[in-house]
């Protein structure tokens, strides 16, 4: 599984709505639309960081780098570049 499709799961795993029929793109916010809450933001940044065995810094840890599944795998492959750097 790519990096998009395990941070996909995991959300559809951990999702604060009980709805069977929830659907939502890469894109889309997840804050915005209720899905997740601050609470699991940390649950999900703990999630990346042991998934990818990757260390995201304080200064990187910005809502706009954990609304969307996109915007959380550029983060883990920029992550995953510098370490191979």
């Amino acid at each position: 599984m790519n990096i998009a499709g395990k941070i996909r799961e995991f959300i559809q795993e951990n999702l604060v709505v009980w709805e069977d029929d929830i659907s939502f793109s890469d894109t889309d916010n997840i804050f915005q639309l209720g899905f997740v809450n601050s609470l699991f933001a940390m649950k999900l940044l703990n999630f990346v960081e042991i998934e990818f065995d990757i260390k995201i810094e304080n200064n990187e840890i910005e809502l706009v780098n954990f609304s969307s599944v996109a915007n959380m795998e550029r983060l883990v492959k920029s992550k995953l570049m510098q370490a191979h750097e």
